[in-house]
């Protein structure tokens, strides 16, 4: 990568981590990039709203490769001492988004000045934390006939910018669910006069393990309690409604289903059981992040060819992406390029970016666009 085109994306990369914004709420990032882009390429720029993406056409009729990142942050506040700190409370790129959307900015800059001999296109996604980014922008892959297209995710944990690959599934499905229950409030002295759905909702966190333990015997199934109300703080009131929150997640699609529906019939049981009326709601739901062995091998090859380490994953990893809405619809692969295996994990207060991935990211990139 040249130096100045790094040095470049760097400085891109702490504008973004000064201005973060939360999923769905990133019209600043997404206007900066595109101002960055058009400051310093020649590249086509198609602006659909709530996301965009540059285009590079080699010639017409060629093959179209697509590479994707994210720039969405999260609700955290920023506590490490660094110059380019978050300037509003409560948001912060903990994730490395940031970092995601400079690398794709610096790729860019080496395509627009080196040039390709394929149709390259640069996808810049919002919402990733909340899964709902990447199936909006999934029309690329039809719009621009995609034929492969390619994403990475910086990894604690993991050698010091070594990339990480696994054929077939990467990443767990999962989803975030609701569960209302509604009884009837009584004064506190007479509980009996009401349907308090405390005891229910207690049920169902204590018989969580029992069944998920079971349904391991088909495959990896995890079910994780987020939160769990019932009541105000109201001493002379017995609560008459509670909503317990759950996120649920399954190394296969089939079987998140199959978690989801036992959990639906045990709430519906423990309502009936006691009186209550009940009600589900979803959100956040990501499917399995999927590589094709085609597409992986291609991350293998130019790792070496470059002399990168390589780290050949041994498990899926049980969190999420919502990167698998494309490679439902085209070839591709998503990989891992190391932060350090003592590195603060993503999603913590002591996490930031490291810019020397940029310098990675782009390089594979660059390799993958030869291909």
């Amino acid at each position: 990568m040249e130096s100045k085109n790094f040095e470049s994306a760097k400085q891109l990369r702490h504008e973004l981590h000064q201005h973060p914004e939360l999923s769905n709420e990133e019209e600043w990032t997404k206007q900066h990039l595109i101002n960055f882009l058009k400051s310093n390429t020649k590249l086509e720029i198609v602006d659909k709203g709530n996301w965009f993406y540059a285009a590079y056409r080699a010639k017409k009729g060629g093959r179209n490769v697509a590479f994707r990142a994210d720039y969405d942050a999260l609700p955290m506040d920023e506590v490490i001492d660094v110059p380019y700190g978050s300037r509003f409370p409560g948001k912060a790129h903990k994730c490395g988004h940031d970092g995601h959307a400079a690398t794709l900015a610096g790729f860019a800059l080496e395509i627009d000045q080196k040039g390709a001999d394929r149709n390259i296109f640069f996808l810049f996604q919002p919402a990733e934390e909340t899964a709902d980014g990447a199936i909006q922008c999934a029309d690329l892959i039809k719009e621009e006939n995609i034929d492969e297209i390619f994403g990475y995710h910086n990894m604690s944990g993991q050698p010091f910018k070594s990339v990480a690959v696994i054929d077939g599934t990467a990443q767990f499905a999962s989803k975030g669910m609701t569960i209302s229950m509604k009884g009837t409030p009584a004064h506190a002295s007479d509980p009996d006069e009401g349907v308090n759905p405390s005891f229910p909702i207690a049920n169902i966190i204590n018989a969580i393990p029992e069944f998920t333990n079971a349904m391991k015997k088909q495959g990896p199934v995890v079910c994780t309690v987020i939160g769990a109300s019932v009541g105000s703080k109201a001493f002379g009131i017995s609560a008459g409604e509670g909503e317990l929150l759950l996120t649920i997640r399954a190394l296969h699609e089939k079987n998140l289903d199959e978690l989801q529906k036992n959990i639906e019939n045990l709430v519906e049981d423990q309502a009936k059981r006691y009186g209550l009326s009940v009600s589900f709601s979803y959100t956040d739901e990501f499917p399995v992040t999927f590589n094709h062995k085609e597409s992986s091998d291609k991350v293998r090859q130019v790792a070496a060819a470059k002399g990168m380490e390589l780290v050949e994953m041994e498990e899926v990893l049980r969190t999420s992406e919502d990167y698998g809405h494309y490679t439902e619809l085209t070839k591709g692969a998503y990989f891992y390029i190391g932060n350090g295996e003592d590195y603060p994990q993503t999603h913590t207060n002591e996490y930031d970016f490291r810019d020397e991935l940029i310098e990675t990211g782009v390089e594979l990139f660059m390799g993958l666009a030869e291909l």
